[in-house]
């Protein structure tokens, strides 16, 4: 039964960091391809991203501030990477740790 249950708790972990990842990187996306930030949807994800990079990843303050032509794009594309990379790692790790 217990076995059942870490089981359960590593895959829930893995799924929740794997949807975190995934929102950054779509978050990333929308911002590289210029998407309409005034449509409902893009500003939903772009907020569930910003919500995801744990201030740690920010595109305005995050580990590496891009200035001059294209600074959002990249900002967006190096920061929120890295962010979904970490969630990826993250994930796996503690999967590993509470799988039986």
């Amino acid at each position: 039964m217990a076995t059942k249950i870490r089981a359960t708790l590593a895959q829930l972990i893995w799924l929740a960091c794997a949807l975190a990842a995934l929102l950054l990187a779509v978050g990333a996306l929308l911002i590289a391809l210029d998407a309409n930030k005034s449509n409902e949807l893009v500003d939903a994800v772009l907020r569930a991203a910003s919500w995801a990079d744990l201030g740690v990843f920010s595109r305005q303050d995050g580990i590496k501030q891009f200035r001059g032509e294209g600074a959002e794009v990249k900002n967006a594309l190096f920061n929120w990477g890295l962010g979904a990379i970490a969630w990826l790692v993250v994930g796996r790790v503690l999967d590993r740790i509470v799988k039986p």
